[in-house]
């Protein structure tokens, strides 16, 4: 049987001058992402069922707590009260049993997290930019040698990225360095922006919000925006009865990269502007007029291994300018907290069905070279928003996950349209496919992102209505 064929990338090496003169070179492979179909890591599997375990005690304890109740329902007559069968002993077991039943549908019961609705900022037309524009402004803005150019024109030319996305002019003008006052000025346009159409969307007024997540905590990167959600959600389970408003925002003016240095051009090349608001309710009323209920979360973080922490992170380069910079690894490493992610994802949401060929795999298997079942992830969901990175990215993660083009329309789409917003990339897929009536009551979306860290967050939401969002949506602004 013929081997699954891997995917490499060599890179030619200069080791500089042998003992004999002459330039040394070597060929160092890169692989793209990890074989998922190859192993499972078991740890991460344990994982998954122990989030399912503990999120499934209530569920297990309150039918019981209603079958001893209703026992004792069933003994009681009126008589039972009278001064003549007064009977103490039961009267105060019902009356106990009576009071934790509501004690623990009232307090112990986790409220529900709702997303009520959410909004994306769409920038002015005059901030749209073609691959070739950009190319010519940065040939004029004197800040990039010709390789450096060339460089970014290869990159921009296979990245998916097209001709309408969003950046501010000022990073190409001559000598530009980092101003704090003009990041303000791109941050406040992007934040208000989407915060006021989420605000007339929704009729919320801004002392209605208890809980504001701003995460864009050094380190988050794009995957900041599921970060947020998560603490969101614990908030809300802290202060029931509330809202809370979620923003997400890329600022290029302050991370733009006016260098030669290959890897920290990267950026330059796929982050463009973006933001989001999302707002989130456990108001038990709040069910009837929400778009979406949170069903999981999971967080994967690699950041105690070397290579994840570094294969993206801030640095200053031989000139002391400052950027970030991505490793030729990053797509291995990212493969590697996808599967992890993934694998302790499954057992919360893969049906029943698949869980069972899955471990029948594990305990029949033939040999220790066999090949564990791999469950089809697209019985688990009805649409999926893949953090819309670059080409590239999107290409692996849909062989690997053996994902149809039609799975992966509203990323690419993103991509395409609007460019790697961050964080807020994958609102702006989730108001694709609104825009397109994709969205039906019961539909499960997976919203998948992936940062520096090296981070990989998954959310699951449940569509409660059918969705349609035509008005205030940045797909349809003509």
């Amino acid at each position: 049987m013929a081997r699954r064929k891997e995917y490499l990338s060599p890179e030619i090496v200069n080791r500089g001058i042998n003992d004999s003169g002459s330039p040394s070179f070597s060929v160092r492979v890169h692989r793209g992402l990890p074989d998922f179909l190859s192993s499972v890591n078991l740890k991460y599997v344990k994982l998954g069922y122990g989030y399912l375990i503990n999120h499934g005690t209530y569920f297990a304890g309150v039918p019981i707590l209603l079958l001893v109740l209703g026992t004792q329902v069933g003994k009681l007559t009126w008589d039972v009260f009278s001064l003549e069968y007064y009977n103490l002993v039961n009267t105060l077991l019902f009356l106990g049993l009576l009071t934790m039943f509501v004690y623990v549908i009232l307090d112990l019961t986790p409220r529900s997290t709702y997303l009520v609705d959410f909004a994306c900022y769409l920038p002015p037309d005059e901030l749209k930019i073609t691959k070739e524009e950009y190319i010519e402004l940065a040939k004029k803005s004197g800040q990039f040698n010709n390789t450096a150019i060339k460089f970014q024109q290869r990159v921009l030319k296979n990245s998916g990225i097209g001709d309408e996305t969003y950046l501010p002019r000022a990073v190409f003008q001559p000598g530009y360095k980092r101003d704090l006052k003009v990041a303000r000025e791109e941050a406040a346009a992007l934040m208000f922006g989407a915060v006021d159409e989420l605000f007339a969307a929704t009729g919320i007024r801004p002392k209605d919000i208890k809980i504001l997540i701003n995460f864009n905590l050094g380190g988050m990167g794009c995957a900041a925006g599921i970060t947020a959600v998560d603490l969101a959600n614990d908030l809300l389970n802290a202060y029931p009865g509330s809202y809370a408003l979620i923003v997400s925002t890329e600022v290029i003016s302050f991370t733009w990269y006016g260098g030669n240095e290959l890897d920290m051009l990267l950026p330059n090349c796929f982050l463009r502007m973006g933001g989001a608001a999302v707002l989130l309710s456990n108001h038990l009323m709040d069910r009837w007029r929400s778009k979406y209920q949170l069903k999981q979360l999971v967080r994967t973080h690699k950041g105690m291994d070397d290579r994840s922490f570094k294969s993206i992170q801030l640095k200053e380069d031989s000139e002391g300018k400052q950027g970030l910079s991505v490793s030729k690894d990053v797509i291995e490493i990212g493969g590697h907290a996808l599967k992890a992610n993934i694998t302790t994802l499954s057992p919360l949401v893969l049906p029943v069905s698949e869980q069972f060929h899955f471990f029948k795999s594990l305990v029949f298997k033939r040999s220790k070279s066999s090949k564990p079942y791999i469950p089809d992830y697209k019985l688990a969901f009805e649409h999926v928003c893949i953090l819309a990175t670059s080409k590239k990215v999107l290409d692996e993660i849909q062989k690997n996950l053996d994902l149809t083009d039609e799975y992966m329309e509203a990323s690419r789409k993103t991509l395409e349209r609007f460019g790697n917003t961050s964080s807020s990339s994958i609102w702006y897929e989730l108001a694709y496919l609104e825009a397109k009536n994709r969205i039906k009551n019961g539909d499960r979306v997976w919203q998948l992102a992936l940062g520096s860290g090296f981070k990989c967050n998954s959310v699951v939401w449940r569509a409660v209505r059918n969705v349609r969002q035509l008005k205030r949506n940045p797909w349809n602004e003509n």
